[in-house]
């Protein structure tokens, strides 16, 4: 095989922070519909069951309907949570080109919390640039809010 055949052309978002909540907290916030909507979009269908399928909806793009098809293909309490995330028409160039990608979320305990390691992979390029650079952006900021929803839960006010 030739060099340009065994370069890889894929790329993936890593996004590493520690969260002072405790995993439990944090994997109720991750694994229940309602809260999920809070931080990252209202998912249709979801449950923390490995196979199951469910779908997000964002802003349509071209030939793209802006449904986003995930199943959960992991899911270890309050450890581990993997889902596909597949999206995009093949006709579209930019903004909703075809995706075929993996989240993959590790939390383990830590000093004062709880770290949560997020990988998105499966981005290629360029084909998926503008969706690696829009989600390269947008996951930091989901991980802000995550933490929000998270310390609602963990607050001694809040009705589990």
């Amino acid at each position: 095989m030739s060099d340009a055949v065994l370069k890889s052309d894929m790329q993936q978002i890593v996004v590493d922070e520690v969260f002072p909540h405790a995993p439990e907290i944090l994997w109720k916030a991750l694994t229940s519909g309602d809260l999920i909507a809070r931080w990252l979009m209202p998912p249709n269908g979801f449950a923390p069951v490995e196979g199951r399928r469910f779908t997000f909806q964002t802003k349509a793009g071209g030939a793209w309907d802006g449904v986003i098809h995930c199943q959960v293909l992991e899911v270890r309490p309050n450890e581990r949570l993997v889902y596909a995330w597949k999206s995009g028409h093949e006709s579209n160039v930019g903004y909703g080109a075809r995706l075929d990608t993996l989240v993959t979320m590790s939390l383990s305990k830590v000093e004062g919390g709880t770290r949560l390691t997020l990988v998105h992979s499966g981005f290629v390029t360029p084909n998926n640039d503008i969706a690696f650079n829009s989600m390269s952006e947008g996951w930091p900021k989901v991980f802000k809010q995550l933490d929000n929803v998270a310390a609602e839960q963990a607050s001694p006010d809040s009705l589990h």
